[in-house]
């Protein structure tokens, strides 16, 4: 009795062991879960208009903890509302993003980047949803900023200035 007793310790303990080694081997050879936020890739998904990559980059916003989170979840979440096909939750998404995008520019109004941010959701935004009247306000404080921004979002506004009707390439 005293052998078997022995013997099933002596089992227990061995796999006990080996799971511990199988989940050490799994979390080793796992890849993080999470992506930080990168600029440069938000740009571009802005830029794609792809469903898929706009859920993937506010998961990514979501789990951030920069302090203009808001304005950049409210500014893909409006892109989203043009994305989703559903009516009601279009007209929620917008609404959704337009506060949170607002909220964040109020608090900080000397904030070119997401001045940029309204802009260009106002000038792709659908004429029914009443969201346009901030453009040129925002297209002068953008060009007046344009030099005391990074280098990264200077160029970022030079490529959208190509394709954009409101911003002119050769004002950058």
């Amino acid at each position: 009795m005293f052998i078997f007793s022995a013997l099933t310790a002596y089992l227990m303990k061995l796999r006990l062991i080996s799971i511990l080694l199988f989940i050490s081997i799994i979390a080793a050879s796992a890849k993080p879960c999470f992506t930080a936020f990168n600029k440069k890739d938000y740009y571009a998904v802005m830029a794609t208009q792809n469903l898929d990559a706009v859920n993937n980059e506010l998961i990514i916003v979501q789990g951030s903890s920069m302090p203009e989170k808001d304005a950049y979840e409210g500014t893909l979440l409006m892109t989203k509302a043009g994305l989703v096909n559903n009516i009601s939750e279009k007209i929620s998404l917008f609404k959704s993003g337009h506060r949170k995008l607002e909220s964040c520019i109020k608090a900080n109004a000397q904030n070119a980047e997401l001045r940029l941010l309204r802009l260009m959701i106002q000038e792709n935004a659908p004429p029914i949803v009443n969201y346009r009247g901030d453009m040129k306000e925002d297209k002068t404080f953008i060009e007046s900023s344009f030099k005391t921004l990074p280098a990264d979002i200077q160029q970022y506004i030079r490529d959208y200035s190509k394709r954009s009707k409101i911003l002119n390439p050769k004002d950058f």
